[in-house]
This record gives structure tokens, sequence and C-alpha cells, in this order.
């Protein structure tokens, strides 16, 4: 039977609060860390619009703990604080400013991408055409961040601030600015979700993407693709509305079971409590195909054209999350040779022996691993 608990376990991208339990549940990182499996447009191998290597996890793939897609590039949070990002970099959006450190969420956009810090802060960087890069002042206090062409940060006293692109009022919270306990945006649209369980959706209605079904009421979680959205229910079902062309709104049934909420550009993500990922709507780069084995996800995260999905960490010598320890695990630790950065511990990757130094006997740890990962 579906748990509404469970939905604390499996956290989707880095715009949702539980809203059973505002300011507290956040999707900033799942429960456990882990390899990212990712699919869709920009698997190794593909070139030309809109294959920019998304897909390609870089290595280590390990330690992660929340991952974000952009429109053609991806970020991944690790456990230590940090960020990694990968795909196309034409703006800057791959590269993370320094210090790259105390990071608690991640969030990718239309060339964009962001950051928000233990402190409360956010960090923007990468296009900023429509001062989407330039964090209102006071940057502090925020506990939520949702992208697009414009960006939104929920405040600790639960009002939203929203900055860049306006062209369809998608940055003018309605009033009254009080009482969100979640955040999405779209292309040019924006939502909110309310402590009572009700979502606020502005901006372009183009498609009818901020025309919320009735009732609207009970939700617990709120996403948005490019121009259509959905809502999590408490019963574990799905609500999706908006822009339709490939079907991104008609959910699969059984709509029952769902712990987590994604969208993309034409394309819908659900993650059920048994850990596995239901994908529907544009399937032309195979973003609807999630590689076997489809169990064990924890989180789930969507690009425009790609889809990306957290895994507990199956055996630790598994450094390029492809669920066996063999030859690719002995070069990410002769890339990783020496002595580990201060202060240690924490340990770093690759430190199998826990000495604070990637040596031969992390090697020696490596074969006596050998194999598939059980």
């Amino acid at each position: 039977m579906w748990n509404p608990l469970n939905f604390c376990r499996f956290r989707s991208l880095t715009r949702v609060i539980c809203a059973s339990l505002p300011l507290v549940c956040s999707s900033t990182a799942s429960a456990q860390e882990g390899p990212i499996v990712a699919w869709g447009a920009g698997q190794p191998g593909q070139t030309g619009f809109p294959h920019f290597g998304q897909c390609d996890v870089p290595v280590p793939n390990t330690n992660f703990i929340a991952a974000a897609g952009g429109m053609l590039h991806s970020l991944g949070l690790k456990s230590d604080g940090s960020i990694m990002a990968w795909g196309r970099n034409y703006q800057g959006q791959c590269d993370v400013p320094e210090p790259n450190t105390n990071f608690v969420a991640v969030v990718g956009g239309h060339e964009l991408s962001l950051g928000l810090k233990s402190n409360g802060s956010v960090v923007a960087w990468g296009l900023n055409n429509y001062g989407q890069c330039n964090v209102p002042a006071p940057n502090t206090d925020f506990v939520a961040i949702a992208g697009g062409w414009h960006n939104l940060g929920l405040k600790a006293d639960s009002s939203i601030v929203a900055w860049g692109n306006n062209d369809s009022g998608q940055c003018d919270v309605p009033e009254p600015n009080v009482n969100f306990v979640a955040i999405a945006g779209g292309v040019s649209h924006s939502l909110g979700l309310k402590v009572n369980g009700s979502i606020v959706a502005w901006g372009t209605n183009f498609y009818g993407e901020c025309d919320v079904p009735y009732p609207n009421m009970d939700f617990m979680a709120v996403e948005a693709g490019c121009f259509h959205s959905l809502g999590l229910k408490l019963d574990g079902s799905i609500v999706a509305w908006g822009e339709n062309s490939f079907g991104q709104c008609d959910v699969p049934e059984p709509n029952t079971d769902f712990v987590a909420i994604a969208g993309g550009d034409g394309h819908s993500l659900g993650l059920k409590s048994n850990g596995s990922i239901v994908v529907w709507g544009r399937n032309d780069y195979g973003q609807c195909e999630v590689p076997a084995p489809n169990t064990n996800f924890t989180h789930v995260a969507a690009g425009a054209y790609h889809n990306l999905g957290l895994k507990p960490s199956s055996c630790s010598a598994d450094f390029t999350g492809d669920n066996q320890v063999n030859i690719d695990d002995i070069f990410v630790v002769l890339g990783l040779w020496g002595v580990c950065s201060d202060p240690c511990p924490p340990y770093c990757t690759g430190d199998l022996t826990e000495d604070c130094t990637v040596n031969i006997d992390d090697i020696f740890a490596i074969l006596g691993m050998w194999g598939p990962c059980p």
C-alpha cells in the first residue's frame, strides 16, 4: 500500500518540499548516495543537436545525492557539497563557480545553472541575457530553488522571489505571497504549492498550463515541464495539465504509488514507491526508455530531452556506476592517485582502505571485490 511518508525518501529535483512537513523535508538530496543513471538525448556516441554528452556522467560516478537536468546539460550534487556539471557549455553553464563547496541543492535551466548553499544563498551561472544570474538582494534565507528561462527561490518565511525573463508575468508572484512550501518553473510559467495543498500558477497560459484542474487540493509536490505542469497528490496519484502534444499529460495506469515527479520538453516522469520510474510522452530520443534494471531509484530529474535517476551505491569499488567492479574502476583509481586533500577524513573517492591516500592498497581492494556488484 502506498504510504505518503515515502515521499520524504524519494525526492524529486530541488523544487519540492513536503507539503506535510513545510520547510523541513526538502528535496535537496536523496536519502542515499550513489551513481547517476542518464538516458535520452546525449547518450555516449550520439552527435549533433540535441546531443552534447549530457548523459555521459563523468567518472567517478559515485557519491551523488541529487541530480538536475538543464536544456542540454546536466548537474550532480555530491555528498561533500560540491557540484559536477557536464554537457553543452556554450554559456558557461557547466563552469561551477569557486568555491565549489557547501551546496545543498542544484537546478538546471535554459543554458543556466543554480546552486543553493547551506547558508541560504543562491549561486547562478551561465546565460544571463534576462538577468537570470542576478539573484535579488538580500541573497539570504533561501530554502529551495527552481529555474528555467527565469528563476524562483523559496524563502524561509514561505514567500517566493522570482527573477529573470518576465515577458509573460512569470516573475510576478500573486498575492498573498505567503504560505508557499514548494516551487517549480517552466519556460514562461511558474507554480507554487501552498501549505494547504493547493497550487497557485501564473505566467503564460497558452496551453492551459496555469489552469490547475479541480479539485485544487491535497497536492504534496509540484513540477513544471516546458509548457505543462504536474502535481503529485497525497494519495500517490499524478495530475498533469497544459500542453499535451506528445501525451505528456496522459498519466499511464495504474496512476498510483507515485512518490516523485519531473517534467521535460514534451515528456513526464514519475517515480514509484517500489523504486521504478515511469516515463510517458515524447520519445524521439529515447527519453521514455528507462535503462534496465528499472529498480532501486531514489531520485528522478528531467532535462529538456533527457532524464537522470539516482540509485544507491551497491558496492564501494564501482566508481563508474555500471554495477560491476572491473578494469574501468582501476583506471579511475589511477587517475585519483595520491594523498587525499586536507582535511581527511572525510576520505576521498578511491580511498577504499581509508588511510587518506589513494595507492596500491586500494588497487588490491578493488581486486578483492572484482565482478558484478551484489
